[in-house]
């Protein structure tokens, strides 16, 4: 798994799509982490000595790994992670931001002489509706 403590990650799919937190723990034998503020479960205690007024308590349970990406932290961006060696011999993390996502660029809306021209085209095309006089034939 190469997801450790402390990446911030963003949840892919689910209910908490969306929303980024840091990991809180990796629990590589499920392939699950926890993560800060997602995945919240309620749990209704009865009381007891360690909590005497019992009542519900909010817990975060861990979410499989392959629902949450990490951010690359210079980008912002979810991204996958790789391993580099160095010229040194050293290993060091890779964030892999696709390139779809780096040049994000918008839609450019239609000029206005252009759908002019398309209504008067789809105008042009379409046969002219028969009038009916409403009476049985």
């Amino acid at each position: 798994m190469k997801l450790k403590r402390e990446d911030t990650v963003m949840v892919m799919a689910g209910r908490d799509k969306g929303k980024t937190g840091r990991v809180l723990a990796v629990i590589p034998s499920d392939n699950k982490v926890l993560v800060e503020g997602i995945n919240i479960a309620k749990r209704h205690t009865k009381p007891s000595d360690k909590n005497p007024r019992g009542g519900i308590i909010e817990l975060t349970k861990p979410i499989d790994a392959s629902k949450v990406m990490a951010l690359d932290p210079e980008t912002k961006l979810p991204a996958r992670i790789g391993y580099k060696f160095s010229a040194d011999g050293t290993k060091e993390r890779v964030f892999k931001v696709g390139a779809q996502r780096k040049a994000v660029k918008k839609a450019k809306p239609a000029k206005k002489e252009t759908l002019e021209k398309a209504d008067e085209v789809s105008k042009a095309k379409k046969p002219a509706a028969k009038k009916t006089t409403g009476g049985k034939k």
